[in-house]
């Protein structure tokens, strides 16, 4: 008798997960991870409360350059949906996919935005332009949907309320990039992350102390050289780092040309409360920063 009755509750589940309803939160199978606390605060925004949402890496934390733990290997095995940036961004992903197995559906938010590259590679740093971030959007909601279609209308509810918001953000920034000089829309950073960012508000990126998309690389001294010229050719005022990246390099440049070190933004992770709780507030704080160096 009781093995009819575990086979009738058996039976039962399976048939609410094939009908796509929504089950309890702390439900392992429905246990949504991102790569990155990015990736985690826009998804949160889509899913609401029909899923657990989780980032693989913590707050303030480089992903050029981290190095996964054990913790993160037990962490993907539990997730059966993983929503990754894409183009490259996430290399130390690798190993931990293929020893992960099947069965994992991994989601590349970027997919199908028109991307930028040069003889470095492809650069990865879209979301540091909000419009491209509601392309970021539409492929969670998608992959959302596609994975719990009975959540379909919720996800396109909180879809749309938080494409309004981006816009809304987009508005904010150019108001304030308004406020630059047209000869100060100058940008000299660590790594190259600004491309997308410098093209949709008018800037001109004049260099980056480390010629590459990834932080985890290193210039030679004629590239050092050619970005200090560059900078007094252009007078450009400020050298912009996040608050991970190693400042030396920036600061022995800065002490060759006179610009201000700008160390404390956030690009590649949100903070645990302010001031970049969410990406809305990372942007607005990195912004405000920028139109502080250079007005």
């Amino acid at each position: 008798m009781k093995k009819v009755f575990n086979s009738i509750i058996i039976l039962t589940m399976l048939f609410l997960t094939g009908c796509g309803v929504s089950l309890k939160r702390n439900d392992s199978d429905l246990t949504v991870l991102t790569s990155t606390t990015l990736l985690e605060d826009i998804t949160r925004n889509i899913a609401s409360n029909r899923f657990e949402v989780d980032s693989l890496l913590p707050f303030g934390t480089d992903p050029h350059a981290y190095q996964p733990s054990p913790q993160d290997m037990g962490k993907i095995e539990k997730s059966k949906l993983l929503i990754t940036n894409g183009l490259g961004y996430e290399q130390f992903l690798k190993p931990l996919l293929d020893n992960a197995g099947a069965g994992k559906i991994v989601i590349e938010a970027s997919a199908g935005i028109s991307l930028r590259e040069d003889a470095q590679g492809v650069d990865p740093h879209m979301w540091l332009d909000p419009n491209l971030v509601i392309l970021y959007v539409e492929n969670i909601r998608k992959a959302l949907t596609d994975y719990d279609p009975a959540g379909a209308a919720v996800y396109q509810s909180n879809a749309d309320a938080y494409t309004a918001q981006l816009n809304e953000l987009d508005a904010w920034i150019k108001t304030q990039v308004e406020q630059i000089p047209a000869d100060k829309k100058l940008l000299v950073t660590n790594h190259e992350a600004f491309g997308y960012f410098a093209k949709r508000y008018g800037f001109e990126v004049v260099g980056s102390v480390i010629p590459s998309f990834s932080s985890n690389a290193a210039p030679s001294a004629q590239q050092m050289a050619a970005l200090i010229d560059e900078i007094k050719r252009l007078n450009a005022p400020a050298i912009f780092l996040d608050t991970a990246d190693n400042n030396t390099l920036a600061q022995q440049i800065a002490d060759e040309t006179g610009v201000t070190v700008i160390a404390d933004l956030h690009l590649e992770s949100l903070t645990d409360g302010a001031p970049a709780a969410t990406y809305i507030d990372m942007m607005k704080y990195n912004v405000s920063r920028i139109v502080e160096a250079l007005k």
